[in-house]
């Protein structure tokens, strides 16, 4: 009899508790103390700033960058934390939403040596929760005895890094019939990942031919532009009038995939917005935040669509990094079908930079 959690569930408790700001325990060598800066409170980091180890704020070198603090280690940065540092200050190291009003925030020491794979992984953590990109890390010394008095999640470093790269594997939980105003033979079909984060959803239009090439779009969830009709995007459009050129054509798949803001969040993305809001383009804003351009997992649609027993499409898309990934991931694009739609004056700037900085063919 198994009843303990394996290493795929003990990775979605461990991001539900940085969410709910309660600690976890990263378990190798040297064991690592992880806690999520965004939902740190003022009680929890004077008991972090008391143990024994030094504490490290970890963040992307995407922030650092920002934040002028040196990476020693590349992709993510360890700032060493004074003991009398506050949360407002830790914080705001995290945040850049003041960074504008209040732009000196250092001189910032950053830790260089010692292996950075556990602080790495941590980040990534914080990542995959639909957090900011920071944490505060304390090394802690015989780290499952450490958790078990403290009552953390655990988790065996070196059998869950792994796992967090790892492409999603994917139930196909219902599927249904829907009638859309743009096809009344339309299916709903939901895929539910193993491993506890978002479900993605299929709307099949009529009954595609499995052995030819479908029309397909692989969607990005926009919770303000498809169900809010934000002018800050061209989604909403996007969406529409990809379903009404599979009705038309009485046959194709659009997946809809919840990865928000690209990837980051609806909470990040707002972010994102606020920061736009102070003349920084859709990148630059991306960048601050210590995310990079596109955080999103194409590989979640080329296996939909084997789920769904597709191998070919007629990809529906202005983005050439969704061709390059279906090809890699083994599906072929036999041909890019335009959606230049939904341009106004209030996305032109927004537009004008995925063309020029993402490559989107607008």
């Amino acid at each position: 009899m198994t009843l303990a959690p394996d290493i795929t569930e003990l990775l979605a408790r461990a991001r539900a508790d940085l969410r709910m700001g309660v600690p976890i325990v990263l378990d190798s060598d040297d064991g690592l103390l992880v806690l999520s800066v965004e939902t740190l409170g003022a009680e929890r980091l004077r008991d972090l700033m008391a143990l024994p180890g030094q504490a490290d704020l970890v963040l992307t070198g995407r922030r650092a960058e920002t934040l002028k603090a040196r990476a020693y280690d590349g992709d993510v940065a360890r700032v060493a934390l004074s003991a009398d540092a506050t949360l407002r200050w830790v914080q705001a190291l995290a945040d850049p939403a003041d960074d504008l009003t209040h732009p000196m925030k250092g001189p910032l020491a950053t830790r260089r040596g010692r292996e950075a794979g556990l602080h790495r992984m941590a980040v990534a953590l914080a990542k995959s929760a639909r957090l900011l990109p920071a944490v505060i890390a304390v090394p802690v010394t015989d780290s499952t005895g450490f958790a078990a008095i403290h009552g953390l999640t655990c988790l065996d470093a070196k059998t869950a890094a792994p796992r967090l790269g790892a492409s999603l594997v994917f139930d196909q939980v219902v599927s249904a019939r829907v009638p859309l105003s743009v096809a009344h033979d339309a299916r709903l079909h939901v895929f539910r990942p193993e491993d506890g984060s978002e479900e993605h959803y299929a709307i099949e239009i009529g009954r595609p031919d499995r052995a030819a090439p479908v029309l397909a779009r692989l969607h990005s969830a926009c919770f303000t532009g498809d169900l809010l009709g934000s002018l800050k995007c061209d989604c909403g459009p996007q969406l529409n009038g990809a379903l009404a050129a599979m009705g038309t054509e009485g046959a194709g798949v659009l997946l809809y995939l919840n990865q928000e803001g690209r990837g980051i969040g609806l909470a990040n993305k707002m972010r994102a917005y606020a920061l736009q809001d102070q003349g920084f383009d859709t990148v630059e804003a991306n960048h601050r935040l210590g995310f990079e351009d596109d955080e999103r997992d194409f590989r979640i649609g080329a296996e939909l669509l084997r789920k769904l027993g597709f191998g070919a499409v007629r990809l529906l898309t202005n983005n050439p990094a969704k061709i390059a990934m279906m090809e890699k991931q083994g599906i072929s694009v036999t041909e890019r079908v335009s959606l230049k739609v939904g341009e106004n004056p209030h996305n032109t700037a927004y537009l004008a930079t995925k063309a020029r900085k993402s490559g989107h063919l607008l």
